[in-house]
């Protein structure tokens, strides 16, 4: 028995989908997963994945690349080679799972699993309509069983990485220290650049170390949080580095993006500045003590706007840096204790 897992879209998708992976391994042994090229950097993380195939489709993303005829055929390619017997497609509620279907059935994967409302034809073998409402690892193992992978015994359900992790003492410096993460790729969900500088401030006004951390992208945000004060990371480290700086922290503070999985992967606290366009009982910190900021009653509430559709940014806005500085004290001592 050998399996393909299917989770495109972004490295937060494919971080949430771990726990369903280390499943269809527990069964198959390691499992080649088929990423976007946005989550493979995450895949390659992940316990119980052997290798990962990157294919950039035209159904997925926030803006998805134009057909690639070549492209696609070579994946088929690829994957006939792999000779899979099982193959499971993990998707979120609003995705449907018929389009990576048709091109299993095109390399000739014997057993394919879906969540589809959409009536599958004879391109699921296993199909489950699905509970959009429960959180995405949960979900992704409830297809997992389904599909014959149950949960393995000793298994918590957790997200988790690969181990050992990167020596970063000379990154993060000595001593305890709190990450302000300001980037997300949605710009609907991301706390103003003013905020997070402010907030790196406070926390070391109140005795605690910030240490602010971003892409390569992303140098110009985390300079100007960082200030002065701050010990600036922004395009100092790969998705490895990173985990290992999150996991040297005290709690880390972000918004609703892949680094917030991140660090609920290696086990830190998250203060998480949660914009409502998605629903945070889908998407908030998995399996670690956090705290959720942010007016989840807002107007912009389930519209998965990725620029915020209400004037003033409300629901981020009427967060405070102290409000994100007392969250990562209670976090602090609750663990603590």
């Amino acid at each position: 028995m050998t399996a393909l897992v299917v989770r495109l879209d972004n490295a937060g998708d494919v971080l949430l989908a771990g726990p369903a992976i280390r499943a269809v391994a527990a069964r198959c042994g390691p499992v080649t997963l088929l990423a976007g090229p946005q989550g493979a950097a995450a895949g390659r993380l992940l316990p119980g994945v052997g290798d990962v195939v990157v294919y950039d489709a035209p159904w997925s993303g926030f803006v998805p690349p134009a057909f690639d005829g070549p492209a696609t055929d070579a994946l088929v390619r690829r994957l006939a080679e792999g000779r899979f017997t099982d193959a499971v497609i993990l998707t979120s509620f609003h995705q449907s799972p018929l389009p990576a279907a048709l091109l299993l059935r095109m390399a000739g994967i014997e057993r394919v699993a879906g969540i589809s409302v959409d009536h599958p034809g004879s391109l699921l073998d296993v199909r489950l309509r699905g509970d959009p409402d429960l959180p995405e690892p949960e979900r992704a193992l409830a297809l997992a069983a389904a599909a014959g992978f149950p949960q393995p015994p000793g298994d918590d359900g957790r997200l988790a990485v690969r181990r050992p992790l990167p020596d970063i003492t000379a990154l993060a410096g000595d001593g305890p220290y709190v990450i302000v993460h300001p980037g997300a790729s949605v710009r609907s969900r991301r706390w103003p650049a003013e905020r997070c500088a402010e907030t790196v401030g406070v926390l070391a006004a109140r005795g605690l170390r910030p240490v602010v951390t971003g892409g390569p992208d992303e140098r110009a945000l985390t300079t100007l949080v960082a200030g002065r004060i701050g010990t600036d990371l922004g395009g100092r480290t790969d998705w490895p580095s990173l985990a290992a700086v999150f996991a040297g922290a005290d709690a880390v503070i972000t918004g609703n993006t892949g680094p917030a999985h991140l660090a609920a992967a290696v086990g830190a606290p998250v203060v998480s500045l949660f914009s409502p366009v998605v629903p945070a009982e889908r998407w908030a910190p998995y399996g670690v003590p956090h705290v959720l900021l942010g007016d989840q009653r807002a107007a912009c509430r389930d519209t998965r706007a990725r620029d915020c559709p209400v004037p003033g940014h409300p629901c981020l806005m009427s967060v405070t840096a102290a409000d994100a500085a007392d969250a990562v004290e209670k976090l602090i001592a609750e663990t603590a204790s």
